[in-house]
């Protein structure tokens, strides 16, 4: 799907016995599908679930997308929100269809393109790896690559909404790399704040080190 198509009809004027100009008609988009900053769907703005929604032939669902803020001149909130809501509306389609039998995979498989929840499921595991391997008494040289990769990802990130919900928070709270422990806890309170805003199941930031580092204590991951 590379955006939005038209389709067109046509009705006869008995009047004149002349049919009109067809006029388009906008094909409904599926539910919780992000519009990237040139209006036009955005793939990997979008969860696979969404772009590709299981069939249903007893339910219907909204057919609403949702809108990421262009980069610039965006207010601050506005990509969170659109984030937020592409969720509802997920939540929203799967609450409508669960009575019915999905015909389609709810993820795509592994030697497809990532969507915008397994980009992001590695970004996070990317940069929490590299905190708990960064240095407890940092140069200033490993200080400043670590903020230059930091503030990199607002301007190189691929979903556009998220580098910009992401670039909002990292303005409100710079990163804090004097240290392993606060570099780990800067990132384990954005990565929390970001799970709030999509209704998921926040962190014990007490244990970053054993979820990114040492393992649990029990040995079950040696």
């Amino acid at each position: 799907m590379q955006g939005s198509t038209t389709s067109t009809s046509t009705n006869t004027n008995t009047a004149t016995g002349k049919s009109p100009r067809p006029t388009p008609t906008a094909r409904p988009l599926p539910p919780g599908t992000v519009l990237g900053p040139d209006g036009k769907p955005c793939k990997i703005c979008t969860s696979f679930r969404n772009w590709k929604p299981p069939t249903s032939t007893k339910t219907k669902s909204p057919t609403t997308p949702v809108t990421a803020g262009k980069k610039s001149g965006s207010s601050d909130g506005g990509a969170a929100h659109s984030i937020a809501s592409a969720t509802a509306l997920a939540a929203s389609a799967a609450a409508a269809g669960s009575g019915s039998q999905a015909t389609t995979p709810t993820t795509a498989a592994d030697h497809c393109p990532p969507d915008v929840e397994s980009l992001g499921r590695a970004t996070w595991t990317f940069l929490h790896t590299t905190a708990a391997y960064y240095p407890d008494n940092p140069t200033p040289t490993q200080r400043a690559q670590m903020l230059q990769l930091l503030h990199a990802l607002p301007q190189l990130y691929p979903c556009s909404h998220c580098a910009d919900d992401l670039g909002t928070r990292m303005r409100r709270r710079p990163p804090d790399v004097r240290s392993r422990s606060r570099l780990g806890a800067w990132l384990c309170a954005t990565h929390n704040e970001v799970n709030a805003l999509l209704g998921k199941p926040t962190f014990d930031c007490a244990r970053v080190d054993e979820r990114w580092r040492d393992g649990p204590s029990d040995g079950s991951c040696d």
